[in-house]
């Protein structure tokens, strides 16, 4: 089979495309995916370069969220039949591993997955939706709505709000009747938000995006004039870094920060003062479990959802979509179609 493939941590020069791959083959417990479709995420590139503490098993195959049919199964598999249409959940919670980063993922046209992270595919979902959804959709749908609990008339801010878990967000929050303030670093992909539903946005880029929630706003208080109503109800923070702060400092009293990930660093200075002044809640998400990739499927299949998948590529052109996903060129999602 034609698969990407690498044999040690580096960079992008690693993506070796091997054009007569060892087909895998069904064992106990396993099924053998025809990938219709693998969308990539950043947690592949750090796979890539190397994670502390992550032992990589090599040469793997990258690639974590997969779609696709049902080719071939292995003994003690009965509940899925040659054909079916599916999508994996890339966590195997009985193991701990993560498709892609210990165990072969979907940059390939055959995949073989344990028959248990298998979910079915209704056949009015597409199979590049599908895959564009457990990593980034299903971690953005935890955060925001089984934690989260976004409501109507809410005045949420999205930072970092042009990738794959960040237009989920836009699109939950809008779904929910919230009024949702995108921060992005160019006027092309904030026209881009402003057409999945963002009400407004931000050039974090050109403009400081406190001083710009402040102006449109108000200035949080706790007691006077306004007090309790400037500022936003919610603000989605999964970069850190420097925006941590200001990001605190931008929620009215009783606020919500909420949290997945950061993307811009870990240990960010704080200040606490502003989470007991104003009453702030932070939540932090970790990951996705089942039932939040079954809701974001039947949100897509209702039409309710639509996954911004910005482009697809063949399995030959992987590295360029990497390229693109490293440079923060991508809007939303990328897709790659290993059977194009």
């Amino acid at each position: 089979m034609r698969a990407i493939v690498i044999r040690q941590h580096g960079e992008l020069s690693e993506l070796s495309y091997e054009s007569s791959w060892i087909d895998p083959e069904p064992v106990e417990g396993t099924v053998i995916i025809a990938v219709k479709a693998c969308a990539l995420n950043y947690h592949d590139l750090f796979t890539l370069h190397g994670m502390p503490g992550i032992k990589v098993p090599m040469p793997i195959i990258m690639g974590i969220d997969v779609a696709g049919e049902v080719a071939a199964i292995g003994p003690g598999v009965t509940e899925w039949k040659l054909g079916d249409r599916v999508v994996v959940d890339p966590l195997d919670v009985e193991t701990g591993k993560l498709l892609g980063e210990r165990m072969d993922g979907g940059l390939a046209e055959y995949c073989q997955v344990p028959a248990r992270m298998l979910m079915r595919l209704p056949d009015d979902v597409d199979f590049a939706d599908a895959a564009a959804l457990p990593v980034a959709y299903g971690t953005a749908y935890r955060m925001m709505m089984t934690h989260g609990k976004i409501k109507a008339g809410e005045r949420v801010l999205v930072l970092g709000a042009s990738g794959g878990v960040g237009t989920c967000c836009v699109q939950l929050a809008k779904l929910a009747g919230a009024h949702v303030i995108a921060a992005a670093s160019t006027t092309d992909k904030l026209e881009k938000l402003a057409r999945i539903g963002a009400d407004e946005g931000i050039n974090y880029r050109t403009d400081d995006f406190m001083k710009v929630v402040h102006e449109r706003f108000g200035k949080p208080r706790v007691y006077g004039p306004g007090g309790g109503t400037g500022g936003v109800d919610v603000v989605v923070n999964f970069t850190g870094g420097e925006t941590w702060v200001p990001s605190l400092r931008c929620l009215q009293a009783g606020g919500r920060l909420l949290t997945c990930g950061a993307t811009a660093g870990f240990d960010p200075k704080e200040d606490i003062r502003y989470i007991w002044t104003f009453e702030l809640n932070i939540t932090g998400s970790n990951a996705w479990q089942r039932s939040d990739l079954f809701a974001l499927i039947e949100l897509v299949r209702e039409r309710k959802l639509a996954p911004s998948i910005e482009e697809r590529f063949t399995l030959r052109e992987t590295p360029e979509a990497f390229r693109k996903l490293a440079d923060r060129e991508v809007f939303g999602k990328v897709v790659v179609e290993p059977f194009r």
